[in-house]
């Protein structure tokens, strides 16, 4: 079994960073030239012994800024349990340490970028949600770990990670490049895991969730939608639910990723923008890669489709529903379920009129199980792909629901269960489970919205309460606001951190400056004195009361004559990004 090196010091003199294996037994050293940036093995005796010395939890890898290179190291880590007997870490905290022992080479202007980018770089790394394990490769479910060579098991936890979920790949390629030194690096999702304890009956399993987001066409909420040219979708996570019981374990995978053809959704100050359809590509091709590659990992797909029908989202059903007859391919279905439509007025019951259309394929599907000697009993043979706009909220409530069949159809063939049992029945296991899938939901949301999931209280508890509605109105108010004026940084800074975007120190031509023209600045200005003079009128009343009326009409009259025009010219008020444009990938 591939393992790495688990705990380490970073010694650190003026020439040279030495990243030292403590493990048992170990004498190996990873040296890195502060100067030259090479980076070779050696061992602890070539340590000077006046290095300065710290311990860290793991290198999450290398990256060039302005100011040159700098280390990225996890100074802390927190145990999430342990998976089939592997220990799973979450990484708590991180530092980035400069290559160069001064930054007074640089220009002003270049000194504000490269705090610019170091801001965005720490952005990303406490953007809660960064796992590893030195000895289990987290980027691989249990049936894709079962259905591999003996050669695949041979190599590093790096060589043989699925790309799509190792977020340091771009920090790490420094080191790809050099197999003698994998010991010391390992790949590190983003998303979510849990890992409970159940109990039904006195019968004690192992119960666990595992979101992997992809750091292809990775990024925030109104800047990245749809697909790329290689098919790969914003918003794309495959989450795995594995159980375990008496040395057998069973797993259930879904994914869920953006509306897979070319369409954006520019911020421009309105609470709701409109989603347009680009006119000039052919879409059935990146529609095509798309799902030729998710049948070749997943099997059959089953595509649930829970945006309105109406409004704003129909061009998109719409799009979506003759993609898939235009495709003909037999492996993929399509089932479009207006979710808002078929829960309003609370009627969230009607969630059970999908789960039950569905019934039948998640049965045909089935599931991945190894007995107690590990023979390979089942396996999944397709999978649901969901999605609504955002991948978020109604995705997550009928992915917990797809989920719960699984797991109680699971339990019984293990024997937890008995046949008439039901897990809602389950009152300590279903409030746990609940909590955990309203959990994921959340972490999910921080990650692409910026804030928790709508919705979370039916999943909760099962149902939808007036309390639930007012938190909901709320996480939508703090979206509009990250949505709108920080998501254009949130953005940069993804793009910098996954390599989407190099620094190139030799030919430095800031992108940092934003040149807003007059609107800008002047607009807001003429709205919030209009406004202000409009209140002050209505207060201090002049000495007739058709004078105040003229007055609060004029101001009144001049403060929606300025809102509306900052609507009109929403986009130029919006955070957008700068480093990479992201019209170009759309």
């Amino acid at each position: 079994m591939a393992s790495t090196y688990e705990i380490f010091n970073l010694r650190t003199t003026p020439e040279k960073f030495y990243v030292e294996a403590l493990d048992e037994g170990s004498e190996d050293v990873l040296a890195i030239d502060r100067v030259s940036t090479e980076t070779t093995l050696t061992v602890r005796r070539d340590i000077p012994a006046s290095a300065e010395t710290r311990p860290i939890c793991g290198l999450m890898g290398t990256i060039r800024l302005v100011a040159g290179m700098y280390l990225v190291v996890i100074t802390k880590k927190k145990k999430v349990g342990d998976l089939l007997g592997h220990t799973v870490w979450k990484a708590v905290d991180f530092d980035i340490v400069s290559y160069k022992k001064t930054i007074l080479h640089l220009t002003d202007t270049q000194m504000q970028d490269n705090k610019a980018f170091l801001s965005m770089i720490n952005n990303v790394l406490h953007t809660e949600g960064f796992y590893f394990a030195t000895d289990y490769d987290l980027t691989h479910t249990l049936q894709r770990l079962a259905n591999t060579s003996p050669e695949f098991h041979e190599m590093s936890l790096l060589e043989r990670a699925d790309q799509r979920f190792v977020w340091n790949g771009h920090l790490l390629r420094e080191f790809i490049a050099q197999p003698e030194l994998h010991k010391f690096v390992f790949p590190v999702v983003h998303g979510f895991i849990t890992m409970k304890s159940g109990c039904i009956s006195g019968k004690v399993f192992d119960w666990i969730i595992i979101s992997r987001r992809s750091c292809f066409r990775a990024g925030v909420r109104y800047y990245v939608r749809g697909i790329d040219s290689e098919g790969h979708p914003a918003n794309y996570v495959e989450t795995e639910q594995i159980v375990q019981y008496n040395s057998a374990k069973a797993s259930f995978v879904q994914t869920r990723g953006s509306i897979p053809f070319y369409w954006s959704q520019r911020p421009n100050l309105k609470y709701k923008p409109k989603p347009q359809i680009s006119k000039t590509v052919n879409h059935l091709d990146g529609f095509q890669r798309h799902f030729d590659s998710q049948i070749i990992l997943y099997g059959r797909q089953v595509i649930l489709n829970l945006i309105n029908q109406k409004g704003s989202e129909q061009p998109l059903e719409l799009a979506f529903d003759k993609l898939v007859t235009n495709l003909g391919n037999g492996m993929i279905k399509y089932i479009a379920f207006d979710f808002h439509k078929e829960c309003s007025r609370m009627r969230w019951h009607r969630l059970q009129i999908l789960v039950d259309m569905v019934a039948e394929m998640q049965d045909e599907f089935g599931y991945f199980l190894v007995d107690a000697d590990g023979k390979v009993m089942l396996t999944q043979e397709g999978t649901f792909r969901s999605n609504c706009m955002d991948c978020l909220d109604r995705t997550n409530v009928i992915q917990s629901m797809l989920a719960q069949r699984s797991l109680q159809s699971q339990l019984r063939r293990m024997g937890v269960l008995h046949a008439g049992q039901q897990i809602e029945e389950q009152a300590d296991f279903g409030k746990m489970f609940k909590n955990a899938w309203a959990d994921n939901a959340d972490a999910c949301a921080k990650q692409y919205a910026g804030t928790g999931a709508l919705k979370t209280d039916f999943t909760r508890t099962g149902k939808r309460t007036q309390w639930g509605l007012l938190m909901d109105g709320w996480n939508s108010m703090i979206r509009y606001y990250k949505n709108n004026f920080s998501d254009g940084f949130r953005q940069d800074s993804i793009d910098l951190f996954l390599g989407n975007y190099a620094v190139d120190e030799a030919d430095w031509s800031t992108p940092m400056r934003d040149n807003k023209d007059w609107k800008f600045l002047t607009l807001p200005i003429v709205m919030v004195v209009a406004f202000s003079m409009c209140i002050i009128c209505l207060l201090m009343a002049g000495e007739t009361w058709t004078e105040t009326l003229a007055y609060v009409l004029f101001w009144g009259t001049a403060s929606v004559v300025t809102g509306g025009l900052i609507l009109f010219n929403g986009l130029d008020f919006v955070d957008a990004p700068k480093l990479v444009q992201k019209e170009k990938l759309d």
